[in-house]
């Protein structure tokens, strides 16, 4: 279970953040990606519960796509991150919601 801490400072989540894109099937899922995608090595980030439009995850995926990295932040919540203003689904109504899945991701 998520500790209170976990969703103590939200991020403002913004679609638009990054210097990379999105693309709307990344192995059949939507995500975002930043680097070279002919790069020898990649790194895949898994967001936390705010989803893959957090503006400071993204960021961090450009820091690493700079070192020369493919970079891929899969949206594993499909566009349902947690919204802490939501009074009407708080964090422990939103992690029932959102069981665990594996996913295989190929391009």
């Amino acid at each position: 279970m998520a500790s209170p801490q976990c969703c103590a400072n939200p991020p403002a989540l913004n679609p638009a953040a990054g210097e990379g894109k999105v693309v709307d099937s990344f192995g059949g899922i939507k995500a975002y990606v930043a680097g070279a995608q002919d790069s020898k090595a990649a790194v895949v980030l898994i967001s936390d519960v705010y989803g893959f439009e957090a503006p400071n995850l993204r960021k961090i995926a450009d820091k690493v796509a700079s070192s020369g990295y493919f970079v891929v932040v899969p949206d594993f919540l499909h566009g349902d991150p947690f919204v802490p203003e939501n009074a009407d689904r708080p964090i422990a109504v939103w992690i029932k919601e959102h069981t665990p899945v594996c996913y295989l991701l190929i391009p």
